[in-house]
């Protein structure tokens, strides 16, 4: 099987809001695929509908060949899910919660004790078996419930922010674990994040989605060379008589070494042919136009950077977004 998920205009609707708008996309045996958006672009209700939780209002998706409206039993059978939020009993140790988990699953009775063995090797908690879950570092706890999605030989494995609230020695071990738990396990594996490095450090592939449309997908080096030359970001003295960003941001379009404008409120991001010439010629354009700037920088173009372009705000802006995200989240609780 080339592809173990595949959507065929997978749409859900919440009454008047379209969360996914006719989605198409199709990931790989063993890919490690990467799905970034802002809050409440979509990414909690396409993985809810891959999960079965959700049925789509139009459309459909196939997971491991199995449709997710036809087949929600082997579409479970065939998924581990790592939460975003902690979802395991600290009362009780490693070995036990992966044991529950495996009787929950149906991992048969004459194979759990050799699975067991095998993932808490896999996660390197072999060791600390027997140890109450509430004596574990966070790492620990977060390589645990990947280790528990693993229980039941999925096929693939959805990982919501599995890196999130950790230090970033942990969050690098954490990527080890899940590069060779892909290669290892042969699994394919979706993640979310919100972290662009980790983005751009595990996935072979990344979608970008907003407002329900996947805007961007392809590899990360090639969704950072898409942007072309180099990035200038430019801060002005804003006044509250005139919003001097907004001035500049109008005429510096007209500059054709300018390839692209994006303005961030109180900052401009500029994407240039060859930063190095470009900076001096516009802070003279500023200084003829009577605009002060305050400082400027150059650098190439990031994963962050491909992420602004195309949905014109930073990943973790919060404020309306995240109320639309908690709207979403209340919406599929209905």
């Amino acid at each position: 099987m080339e592809f173990v998920i595949e959507t065929k205009n997978l749409t859900r609707k919440f009454g008047d809001l379209v969360a996914v708008d006719n989605l198409n996309i199709q990931v790989k045996e063993g890919e490690i695929f990467g799905f970034l958006g802002p809050n409440g672009a979509g990414k909690t209700t396409t993985i809810s509908m891959f999960c079965t939780i959700l049925k789509p209002t139009s459309g459909t998706a196939t997971i491991n060949g199995f449709d997710i409206i036809k087949n929600r039993g082997q579409v479970r059978k065939s998924i581990g899910i790592v939460f975003q939020d902690p979802s395991l009993d600290d009362r009780l140790t490693g070995e036990e919660n992966l044991k529950m988990h495996a009787g929950l699953y149906g991992v048969p009775k004459t194979e759990r004790k050799k699975r067991i063995e095998e993932v808490l090797e896999i996660v390197e908690l072999k060791d600390r078996a027997k140890s109450i879950v509430r004596t574990y570092s966070g790492g620990m706890k977060r390589r645990l419930e990947i280790g528990r999605g693993l229980i039941h030989y999925p096929k693939i494995l959805f990982l919501d922010e599995p890196t999130l609230g950790l230090d970033p020695q942990t969050r690098t071990h954490i990527w080890d674990y899940i590069r060779k738990l892909a290669k290892k396990e042969k699994i394919t594996i979706m993640l979310t994040t919100h972290y662009m490095e980790e983005a751009d450090e595990l996935c072979d592939r990344i979608a970008i989605i907003d407002h329900g449309k996947i805007v961007a997908l392809d590899t990360s080096i090639n969704l950072k060379n898409s942007l072309e030359g180099d990035l200038i970001t430019i801060e002005c003295k804003n006044t509250p008589e005139c919003n001097v960003t907004n001035v500049l941001a109008e005429k510096v379009k007209t500059l054709d070494f300018v390839l692209n404008v994006k303005n961030m409120d109180d900052k401009l991001n500029l994407f240039v042919k060859n930063g190095e010439t470009a900076v001096p010629k516009i802070l003279d354009f500023a200084r003829e136009n009577n605009i002060q700037v305050y400082s400027t920088s150059v650098r190439k173009p990031t994963l962050n950077d491909v992420f602004i372009k195309y949905t014109g705000r930073e990943i973790r802006e919060e404020g309306a977004d995240s109320k639309e995200g908690m709207r979403e989240r209340a919406r599929m609780r209905r």
